[in-house]
């Protein structure tokens, strides 16, 4: 029992001795291996390489099955997604096929409408490519500058469109040049459709990015969303050509965004559809403004 006290007294002794001294002797060990370094960097360098040695199959045998881990729980999520995947276009083909009989019975109903009516095609609508060299635009026009003119068969009237829709019309021609009348100027008149309803409107610009449709017969049956396309009235645009889209029929009245985006044009096409109408072409007109007027 003695003995067992004796040893108790030692180690509480040398414990306490190391606590007191151990910062000390950390010092001193840190010291010594900078010393080892430095006096035999060889010993060193061999030193970790060996203990490099020694941990890399460690490590390897660590990261191996947390790899595996990894690449089944991708596995699975891929797995997950691509059944997302397949549900979301079996859907979406469902709804294709769905169209795809709609068009194919409106189209024999089409064509058996036009042999009844003894209908003809109109004329095929020709073109040219313009870039917009210069903008007409002020607090009270809203336009841009062609860098073609009559010499390539530009006209006064004639449509000018972009990838997205209508932008405007041709309101004044040079040999060389000619002027975009955009469809958002306070001065543009354009009969449209609802495409939705079939409903005949005007849209009108009021040098704003949006447009304001008038004339309606009911403002109620606008909903948010519907397209706007030309009606061929007046006879200077034919039918279907979209023009923009309602986004807007509170009090304010109905809102139409147009579909071309004038900040980024810089190639449109103009088009003859080779339609005439109330729009005056030719060499001698010198604006569009007769046109606005008889619209």
């Amino acid at each position: 029992m003695a003995i067992r006290d004796d040893f108790e007294v030692a180690a509480a002794q040398v414990r306490a001795a190391v606590q007191r001294f151990a910062l000390g002797l950390l010092v001193i060990a840190a010291f010594g291996a900078m010393l080892l370094g430095k006096a035999d960097t060889v010993l060193v360098e061999h030193a970790r390489v060996l203990a490099l040695d020694m941990a890399s199959p460690v490590l390897e045998a660590i990261a191996r099955p947390v790899a595996v881990a990894n690449r089944a729980i991708a596995d699975l999520k891929e797995f997950a997604s691509l059944r997302e995947e397949n549900a979301r276009l079996r859907e979406e083909n469902a709804r294709l096929l769905a169209w795809q009989t709609a068009a194919r019975r409106l189209e024999n109903e089409n064509e058996g409408l036009r042999a009844l009516a003894n209908f003809r095609e109109g004329p095929e609508a020709a073109f040219i490519t313009a870039r917009i060299v210069g903008d007409s635009v002020s607090a009270y026009v809203r336009g841009a500058l062609l860098n073609a003119g009559r010499r390539a068969g530009v006209a006064a009237g004639q449509a000018v469109v972009t990838g997205e829709g209508l932008a405007g019309r041709i309101a004044e021609v040079g040999d060389n040049s000619a002027r975009v009348l955009f469809v958002t100027d306070v001065s543009s008149r354009l009969p449209v459709l609802v495409e939705r309803t079939r409903e005949r409107a005007i849209l009108a610009g009021d040098n704003s990015p949006q447009l304001r449709l008038t004339l309606l017969q009911s403002v109620a049956g606008v909903q948010r969303g519907d397209r706007i396309i030309t009606s061929g009235h007046g006879g200077s645009f034919p039918v279907g050509i979209p023009v923009g889209e309602v986004v807007d029929t509170g009090e304010g009245g109905v809102r139409v965004r147009p579909f071309a985006d004038f900040s980024r044009l810089e190639f449109v096409r103009v088009v003859d559809y080779g339609v005439t109408g109330l729009v005056t072409s030719g060499p001698s007109a010198p604006s569009v403004a007769a046109g606005q007027r008889g619209r």
